[in-house]
């Protein structure tokens, strides 16, 4: 029996995508980078700074990786997922704690990113990242 796309991107979500943000948030962006689409579209929508195209989003990860250090923590609550042939899509939080310039922070981002399969190898092609907020109201207008 062969596993079915969803269970080999889950695979590859929880693998090698996994390794590649540990290690930039050790400074290091090329593993990153290495997972990132080399087609265009490409996009980033990030907590910090927005880039468009391969210049831009390599530029991203390199002022990232100067950025990120000693990471004691990374872990992703996936939310959301799913395939649907050469695409796919996450929903997660991303819970850090990592220094950043020299100062340790702790934080979550909720991470959204789109993926395209490319020669048979999952690439990622778009991120939009925000930090999450405490709401003082949880009415319908934070809906």
């Amino acid at each position: 029996m062969t596993a079915t796309d969803r269970e080999e991107f889950l695979r590859w979500f929880r693998t090698t995508l996994d390794e590649a943000e540990r290690a930039l948030h050790n400074g290091a962006p090329e593993p990153r980078r290495a997972l990132w689409s080399r087609a265009e579209p490409v996009s980033v929508l990030g907590a910090w700074r927005n880039a468009i195209g391969q210049q831009e989003v390599n530029d991203l990860f390199t002022y990232l990786g100067a950025s990120f250090s000693d990471c004691a923590s990374w872990t992703t609550e996936l939310l959301a997922c799913d395939v649907v042939g050469d695409m796919a899509f996450t929903a997660a939080l991303e819970h850090t704690s990592v220094s950043v310039d020299g100062q340790p922070r702790i934080y979550t981002l909720r991470a959204t990113q789109v993926y395209r399969r490319e020669d048979g190898q999952w690439r990622v092609a778009h991120r939009h990242g925000d930090t999450v907020v405490e709401q003082l109201d949880s009415g319908p207008a934070g809906a």
